[in-house]
């Protein structure tokens, strides 16, 4: 039989918390692509590029399974499993590292700008799939395939704008507000792709779902993403440039030639002696 599924076990809890992290994610990604825009191809500009494609991956997939705190199935315990758990954050920093990679270094010309988008946005969506996969519920988990379709959609849309944005974007107060729609956009696919689902069960199980042992599992795999976040944001905050948009001068200013305290015609002469003298 089809068993009754909810995505909002502790109320608006999860929802909430769970934008606050793709908005944290896509904010910290965005201040450091425009920090890396600019600079040469050196090792600097590498490590701001690997710092916001972990920070956007990180916020994607803490995001993800913050709402899954939140998802149940009416009498049925729900588990996950660990390898693939884990093997989905590693999806999700892959793929987006592919498109902040490429746009970073190639510019957000329309090729690039929709090779990057599309990658990036059929990982996101894979990751959320493989982590689904993950969920042991006791049952059979089926799609609606429409729905799946229309989520995967919104994820390559949602990335393309994503890396167009952290290309695009300089000015502090805009980058937060593109991280806000953002975050919206990637939420609004996770919401999508789970309303596909249905859960089929042989038979209910008396209990429901064991909140303590699922709560105190997903604590766990979020420790370390969320960690990760709160270092990239300890690094953003302490560089000027990155918050204040302040520009890093890596190169010296050229030096002008120093003015002379008297203009040229009013020279002080040499007297015939000095000139014979210095002659």
């Amino acid at each position: 039989m089809t068993a009754d599924v909810s995505e909002f076990h502790y109320g608006l809890i999860t929802p909430i918390a769970a934008y606050l992290m793709a908005c944290l994610g896509a904010v910290l990604a965005l201040r450091c692509t425009t920090r890396s825009i600019g600079r040469g191809r050196g090792e600097k500009r590498f490590g701001w590029l690997a710092l916001g494609a972990v920070s956007l991956g990180c916020g994607i997939w803490t995001m993800h399974f913050i709402a899954m705190i939140g998802f149940s199935v009416d009498g049925a315990l729900v588990s996950y499993d660990t390898g693939r758990t884990v093997l989905s954050l590693f999806v999700a920093i892959a793929v987006v590292a592919v498109g902040v990679f490429l746009v970073g270094y190639r510019g957000a010309g329309p090729v690039t700008l929709g090779t990057a988008g599309l990658i990036t946005g059929l990982g996101v969506a894979a990751m959320h799939y493989l982590g689904m996969t993950a969920m042991n519920s006791g049952g059979t988990v089926h799609y609606n395939t429409a729905v799946v379709v229309l989520s995967v959609v919104i994820a390559v849309v949602a990335a393309t704008a994503a890396l167009w944005a952290a290309v695009s974007i300089s000015a502090v107060w805009a980058t937060v507000g593109a991280s806000l729609v953002m975050g919206a956009a990637v939420a609004t696919m996770h919401y999508t792709g789970m309303a596909a689902v249905s859960v089929h069960v042989a038979q209910t199980q008396a209990g429901g779902q064991s909140s303590t042992s699922l709560l105190a599992f997903l604590l766990v795999m979020l420790a370390g993403p969320v960690a990760a976040l709160v270092l990239a944001a300890a690094i953003v905050m302490f560089d000027p440039e990155v918050v204040g948009g302040q520009r890093d001068r890596t190169t010296p200013e050229p030096l002008t030639p120093a003015t002379p305290p008297w203009p040229p015609t009013d020279r002080p002469q040499q007297s015939l002696a000095d000139r014979r003298y210095t002659s």
